[in-house]
């Protein structure tokens, strides 16, 4: 008998959706970094992209993407820590167009 989160990673290596399952994890991650760190961004900015030398933030407004951004060697130095993150070497900042 084995728990269905330690199915996942097999499974979605098997369906080609490794990747996927990997952005996943790391948004979630990101989200709650935000949410303890800099509370003005809690649902207000999401990790879009994450490549190796750069996670893309997107934010709804410019302060907030201020916010983010000031506080970004801290946010990328406790990413790199976390379950489901991973080490960049730079945070960029969108804003949302609607």
């Amino acid at each position: 008998m084995r728990r269905v989160g330690d199915l996942l990673p097999e499974t979605a290596r098997t369906l080609g959706l490794e990747e996927e399952l990997r952005l996943a994890r790391a948004t979630a991650a990101f989200a709650v970094l935000l949410d303890e760190r800099v509370p003005i961004a809690a649902g207000a900015a999401r990790l879009l992209r994450l490549t190796p030398s750069a996670i893309i933030v997107e934010v709804d407004h410019p302060v907030v993407g201020q916010e983010v951004r000031l506080r970004a060697g801290e946010l990328l130095e406790a990413f790199a820590t976390l379950p489901g993150g991973a080490r960049a070497a730079a945070l960029r900042i969108v804003t949302r167009r609607e």
